[in-house]
């Protein structure tokens, strides 16, 4: 508030910029006990005008929500204020300001509402995230509101392959820093961000100075995210959690499984796409997976870091599946969602679960799939690990 209000004396006709996260994040933003409201409220009472306030979606590079989906995360509160919600857009240039380069080079182009806004305040959640150690502050940002070209360091092939960019690790990690690079220019007064447990119920809320209090989630969250077990599973069983509405983000589970999985042995993934544009990802995607599905994780690799490669969007997170098919074969990923069918097959690493069963029952096609294993196995016994938490939690032998 004390921000807010040293904004209007300076300009009484103040603009505000609220950043949220896209519908791939459960950021509490509508309901009972919601985060979005609040902070709105808040704004209002000090002197704001409804129409000087923009909540502006961090969709990164990710597509435009639609207005069906905006309505199912955003509170109806919000509309009745008459406060715009606006996507952003990656690919638009005339919608972006650019604001120089980092150290590294990055070009730093940034959403205008954005740039142009008197205060400026980022929300969004904070847990493991498998590139940039975690969630939340700098990322609503970057990537949430740069251009596509912007991407091109940032999630480039060095910085992608580094061995600090990684989950629950911000010493040292690259895409953290870049990232935190690009808030640094853009400039932040405030952020609110939160921490859920497994119900998707809020267990902290740190707001404040964009380096100190997302600094303070991201111990919270290392406290607890870091699983400890006593040996890699033959067998790891994995879901792609309330990010996993896709391939795309499915990759973040299987990239979590990794310490939990003995070399060679099997992972299975289960997961709900309920993404309404593509359950696959995009066509770049598509593209770049099919390498890796076609020439193995070590080939991809090498082609990536080819000065001749041209860096094609979205490149990233077929990187993020590499170190997966280091440690297993292809063919010992299993994967599975009720939305998949036998012709989503071709083009993909691994053995989709609809070509062996018609079942769409999760625990169903995980037994016939555990059967499958143990046959080709030839009856030994096998360890078998479930992670529960999906994505959300960090297994390492202890």
């Amino acid at each position: 508030r004390v921000i807010a209000k040293e904004k209007l004396g300076n300009k009484q006709d103040a603009t505000a910029v609220i950043v949220i996260s896209d519908n791939t994040r459960p950021v509490p933003y509508k309901g009972k006990g919601n985060i979005l409201v609040p902070i709105l409220t808040t704004l209002l009472d000090t002197g704001y005008k409804s129409g000087n306030i923009t909540v502006l979606i961090a969709t990164g590079t990710h597509r435009p929500m639609t207005a069906e989906e905006i309505d199912r995360i955003i509170d109806p509160w919000v509309f009745e204020k008459g406060i715009a919600v606006v996507n952003h857009d990656c690919k638009d240039e005339s919608i972006l300001t650019y604001l120089g380069k980092t150290e590294r080079g990055s070009e730093v182009k940034i959403n205008n509402i954005y740039v142009q806004a008197d205060l400026k305040i980022l929300t969004g959640l904070v847990e493991s995230h498998f590139m940039a150690g975690v969630s939340g502050g700098r990322k609503s940002v970057c990537p949430g509101l740069i251009s596509e070209h912007g991407t091109f360091l940032f999630h480039g092939a060095d910085l992608m392959g580094h061995p600090d960019s990684r989950d629950l690790n911000l010493e040292g990690n690259p895409v953290h820093e870049e990232s935190l690079a690009f808030a640094k220019m853009a400039g932040v007064d405030f952020i609110v961000n939160v921490t859920l447990d497994h119900k998707f119920a809020i267990t902290g809320v740190y707001a404040g100075d964009l380096e100190a209090a997302h600094l303070a989630a991201f111990e919270m969250v290392k406290g607890y995210a870091k699983v400890p077990i006593a040996e890699e599973a033959d067998i790891v069983i994995t879901h792609g959690g309330f990010v996993g509405i896709n391939h795309y983000q499915s990759a973040k589970a299987a990239f979590a499984s990794i310490g939990a999985l003995k070399k060679d042995g099997y992972l299975i993934s289960i997961a709900n796409f309920t993404d309404k544009k593509d359950i696959i990802g995009s066509i770049t995607y598509k593209t770049v997976l099919a390498i890796l599905s076609l020439c193995g994780a070590e080939a991809l690799i090498k082609v990536l870091h080819s000065k001749d490669w041209p860096f094609i969007p979205d490149q990233w997170q077929v990187q993020k599946w590499a170190p997966v098919f280091e440690k297993i074969p292809l063919d010992h990923y299993y994967y599975f969602a009720p939305q998949l069918t036998k012709a989503d097959g071709p083009g993909l690493p691994g053995i989709n679960a609809a070509t062996l069963t018609d079942s769409k029952e999760y625990s169903e096609v995980v037994k016939i799939l555990l059967d499958l294993i143990a046959k080709r196995e030839g009856g030994r016994p096998l360890k078998i690990v479930w992670l529960s938490d999906g994505p959300y939690s960090i297994p390492y032998v202890k």
